[in-house]
Order: C-alpha cells, then sequence, then structure tokens
C-alpha cells in the first residue's frame, strides 16, 4: 500500500470511526463521511466485553476506556417478581476471558474515536453514494453530490439500512424485523443503589445498570408487531409493560421523563451476505452483519471489524475470510438466545427459569462458557502491538 493510498469511510458511528482511525494509523489518507449533521450517536450506552477491548487496544486507548467505563460489578438475571435465577461473577468472568466487561455512555467511545483522528478527517452532514466499486486496475467511487471522490479503499459503515450494502449486493434481501421492539434511557435516579440485573417476563425483559457518573442505564424489549408507536407517550408504555416489576424499576420509571425514551425496533441480518468486500469495497458493523442485542456483541463485532480490516485493507477477500464465518456463528447464537429471553408462553417460560436456576447452583463457570469463542478473541496483531498514529 502506498503511503498516498486514500480510504473513504462512509458512516460516522462506532465501526467506522474504530476502522478510520485503525487505518489511518496504518498510514492510509482516511476521510470519513457522516450524513447526519452531528457525530451525536443513536443510543445511550454500551457494554464493552474483553474481544472489544482487546481491539480498542490495538488503538491504542484499551486502558483509557477501561478507565472511563461505568462501574461493572456483579449481577444477574431476574424473575419480574424480583426472584433471582441466576449471580453473575464479575471476576470469575474477568478470570475466564482475560479482562473486564465494562459500559459507558456511547457518546464517550465515539468522542474518543474521533479524537483519534486529525482535524478534518471527519465531514458531517455528508450523505455519500457508491457510485463504483472499482477493481484492482481502478479506484473505487463515491459521490457526496456535490463532488466525487476516489479511493483505494471505501470502507461502508452505514447501519442496518447500509446503501452501500444495496449497491454491492442488490439481491440480498437485507435486514428482517426480528419480532421485538426495545426501549432506553440513560438518566440521573438520586438515591439510587442497586445491583446491575437483567430481568425476564414473558415476551419482555428489562436491564437495569449504574453508570460511574452516578446516572443509571436502562433497557427493556417486548414482543409487538413491527412499526408500533404507544397512543400517548414511550414512557406511559414502559409504566403499563414495566411498572409492577420488582424494585428498582419503578423508580427509574419515575424518574424518567417521556423525552428520555429511545424506541426502535430490532431488525437483523439473517441471511448471510456472501462475502464482507466487492472490488474495493468492505463492510462492516451491522452494515454486513446485524444482529439482535441479546448478547451485547452488535457494537464489539464492529470493533472487531474495523481492526482487522485495518490489518488486512489491502487484501479484502482475507478481511471476509477473517470476519464472515465469526459473525455468522455469533449473529446465529444471538437469534437462539432472543427465543429464550423473549419467550412468550407460560409453559417456555416456567421450564425456562426452572432450567436457569437449576444451572445458577452449579456455579456461575456455565453460564460464562456461552462467551467462550466471543469474549476470548485476540486481534490478529502482535501482543502488545497498537497501530502507529
Amino acid at each position: 500500500m502506498a503511503q498516498s493510498a486514500r480510504a473513504l469511510v462512509i458512516g460516522g458511528g462506532i465501526g467506522g470511526l474504530a476502522a478510520a482511525a485503525a487505518l489511518h494509523g496504518r498510514g492510509w489518507d482516511v476521510t470519513v463521511l457522516e450524513r447526519a449533521g452531528s457525530l451525536e450517536p443513536v443510543g445511550a450506552a454500551i457494554s464493552l466485553a474483553p474481544n472489544a477491548l482487546r481491539a480498542l487496544d490495538v488503538l491504542g486507548i484499551g486502558d483509557e476506556i477501561r478507565d472511563l467505563a461505568a462501574w461493572q460489578g456483579d449481577g444477574g438475571l431476574r424473575t419480574p417478581g424480583g426472584r433471582w435465577l441466576s449471580r453473575a461473577d464479575a471476576e470469575a468472568a474477568a478470570a475466564r476471558f482475560g479482562g473486564p466487561v465494562v459500559l459507558l455512555p456511547r457518546a464517550t467511545l465515539v468522542g474518543r474515536l474521533a479524537a483519534l483522528l486529525p482535524p478534518g478527517v471527519v465531514r458531517t452532514a455528508s450523505a455519500a453514494t457508491l457510485v463504483e466499486p472499482g477493481d484492482s486496475r481502478r479506484p473505487a467511487r463515491v459521490s457526496t453530490g456535490t463532488q466525487e471522490l476516489e479511493a483505494e479503499l471505501v470502507v461502508g459503515a452505514d447501519g442496518i439500512n447500509s446503501r452501500v450494502r444495496t449497491a454491492l449486493f442488490p439481491r440480498h434481501p437485507g435486514p428482517v424485523y426480528a419480532g421485538f421492539t426495545t426501549w432506553r434511557v440513560m438518566i440521573p435516579v438520586p438515591g439510587a443503589q442497586f445491583a446491575s440485573h437483567e430481568t425476564w417476563g414473558r415476551g419482555r425483559i428489562w436491564g437495569t445498570h449504574p453508570l460511574k457518573d452516578g446516572r443509571v442505564y436502562a433497557y427493556a424489549a417486548a414482543v409487538t408487531p413491527a412499526g408500533g408507536r404507544a397512543p400517548d407517550d414511550e414512557k406511559a408504555e414502559l409504566l403499563r409493560l414495566f411498572g409492577d416489576w420488582h424494585d428498582p424499576i419503578p423508580a427509574v420509571l419515575a424518574a424518567t421523563r417521556p423525552e428520555d425514551v429511545l424506541r426502535h425496533d430490532v431488525h437483523h441480518i439473517t441471511t448471510p451476505l456472501p462475502a464482507y468486500h466487492s472490488g474495493r469495497v468492505a463492510l462492516l458493523g451491522d452494515a454486513a452483519h446485524a444482529m439482535p442485542p441479546t448478547l451485547g456483541q452488535g457494537g464489539n463485532q464492529a470493533v472487531e471489524d474495523a481492526v482487522v480490516l485495518g490489518h488486512r485493507a489491502d487484501d479484502l477477500p482475507a478481511y471476509t475470510a477473517s470476519r464472515l464465518p465469526r459473525t455468522t456463528a455469533i449473529a446465529r447464537r444471538a437469534v437462539k438466545v432472543a427465543r429464550v429471553n423473549m419467550a412468550e408462553s407460560r409453559a417456555a417460560v416456567a421450564v425456562r427459569d426452572s432450567v436457569i436456576a437449576a444451572l445458577s447452583k452449579t456455579g456461575p463457570a456455565l453460564f460464562l462458557r456461552g462467551f467462550d469463542g466471543i469474549a476470548d478473541w485476540r486481534p490478529p496483531y502482535a501482543a502488545g502491538e497498537t497501530v502507529k498514529r
């Protein structure tokens, strides 16, 4: 790769910024084209598992992010009435996978990734369209509406409704509705003291996690038809669905304003793409392998993609070979988990809860095995190696 080789990253989310940082560190002349007017991220908080933190180590900010992360202590899984089905052991998880799981605001991570890039690299309010994917003899071409740009590499990091993906693979069916919608809030809750937890009901789940800065991150999901909205407001909808669940859920809802609530239907890619590249264009993150949030791996896999792409930018078939099998397997596992935690029938829920309670008595190791092959991933760099900036 010549020092002057140019990369255009379409999309300024976590995956796009991480890819831009990885490529910049390897000597690429990078431009990030983000259609939104700012880098303000969609969503509230993100959970980073040891695999993503190791990827951030490659970018040189892993320890910084660990220090900024929200407290993530022991917690567990509960029923709507408050009974603990299982307890999580943070120390056991860290020992098994070589590091902690940490939680922090998405805006914090976006800010730290953007800070790795020189001024002027990120162009907001810059919608981009792939004109030509290029090949070994021709560069790829991208239009911003006002100008056409050429590059030796284009990165499609434009999310679940990726126009880059559609341009590369027009016959692919694209994402489908996963059958449930989600709500998220990140707010101060005065006097709140509780263990981090997730609660599974019938076709509904709730998670509440204390943040290091004193705020609370809460999320909820419920099986519902696609495209639905509350007849009044989404706080009222959450009160109807979860208002009689165990503490601290009522306190969190009481502290929530309607405008604090984000609601998004969950879509995912059920048919794997034939490749994560075509010509001089590579896809990453949700544009390549959108998955349900049930394993908390969507953003984590995007960061993995980014550092692997930085390593394999001169050999896109090798990038596909490295990433497609892994992300396909994780996405399928996330779908299986969704079938369990979003179960609706009383019989299925009773069996599920009984099995979880029984397994929890054998210790945390059985539950941690579910993340074997995920959280223990290591990037394709030498130990301690970082990209140069």
